[in-house]
């Protein structure tokens, strides 16, 4: 929990605060861009939250904060309320779950709900509050990881819920040798009938993305929602969609390669596990995605 005598000094006076604690994830930053905002390394508050909606996104950045670095000088009288907003609505069925976790260097997961079975995309902290809500959402019926860096609390979700994990095979560590559905091969997989578990579901498909480690993937839902974990995700700095190279752990030229594959496929959205969000009609986006590759081309 966040501390004042912790209290950074490159907060502006006010209520909140982000103490010394702040591991630079930048979960804040982009939950609530009106009163967060980067300062030496690490987040600050540069505005004071002035009216409900502020109030509402700085109480939701503070639950998300994976190490609780976030706090406020008096007691919040409202977060109990907040916690009901959880998950956060993106567009459709789909929800931003929050309560990110450490252990995940503070990576955002993902709702998808289903008649079929609600899923899990890579796991947030395991929390009470957040829990019951999922359940009032209904049973999450798979939890699915991306790649191995974002599995946080996975256990915890499967031995609750009895949910079956799903990752790909090359990205197995001791920590998931023991994940349900455990994918292999370089082709797109369609959810259902190739995991043996339900019936044929052509609105979702696993597409492998080796690059940031050798076994990632991405979910397209929809031909419109891409879960890109840390493959894909939008650069304020560079103000277009990246690929993240000092984090490659695998291969740049294959995620390189991976990249100009997920080219082929149309979408609108692209939810990462870090990085930014990016929102456009699908002729912007594949814009966007050969932007892309003819940047990741220079990098080296």
């Amino acid at each position: 929990m966040a501390t004042l005598d912790q209290r950074r000094p490159q907060n502006v006076k006010g209520d909140v605060y982000v103490d010394e604690t702040c591991i630079d994830c930048d979960t804040c930053r982009w939950m609530a861009p009106n009163v967060f905002h980067r300062a030496d390394a690490q987040s600050a508050v540069y505005h004071q939250p002035t009216n409900e909606a502020e109030r509402l996104a700085a109480m939701q950045a503070l639950l998300s904060c994976p190490t609780a670095s976030i706090g406020t000088v008096d007691k919040p009288k409202d977060i109990k309320n907040v916690q009901e907003t959880f998950p956060i609505p993106i567009a459709d069925n789909v929800y931003h779950c929050g309560y990110h976790a450490e252990g995940s260097y503070g990576a955002a997961s993902y709702l998808i709900v289903r008649d079929q079975g609600n899923i899990l995309v890579d796991s947030p902290r395991f929390t009470p509050a957040l829990v019951k809500r999922l359940e009032e959402k209904g049973d999450i019926r798979y939890l699915y990881l991306t790649h191995r860096d974002d599995i946080a609390d996975h256990e915890k979700f499967r031995d609750h819920f009895g949910c079956d994990r799903i990752l790909h095979h090359d990205d197995i560590t001791a920590k998931t040798d023991d994940v349900e559905i455990q994918l292999t091969g370089d082709d797109a997989i369609a959810f259902g009938a190739e995991l043996c578990s339900i019936a044929l579901s052509p609105d979702l498909l696993i597409i492998p993305v080796p690059g940031h480690t050798k076994g990632h993937t991405v979910l397209l839902y929809k031909q419109r929602f891409l879960f890109s974990g840390d493959h894909l995700a939008w650069s304020d700095r560079l103000h277009q969609l990246h690929a993240f190279r000092h984090v490659c752990w695998y291969s740049w030229s294959e995620l390189l390669n991976s990249m100009q594959r997920l080219a082929t496929y149309r979408f609108e959205w692209v939810l990462p596990g870090h990085g930014r969000r990016y929102h456009a009609d699908k002729e912007t986006m594949r814009q966007q995605m050969h932007k892309c590759i003819t940047w990741m081309e220079t990098v080296r």
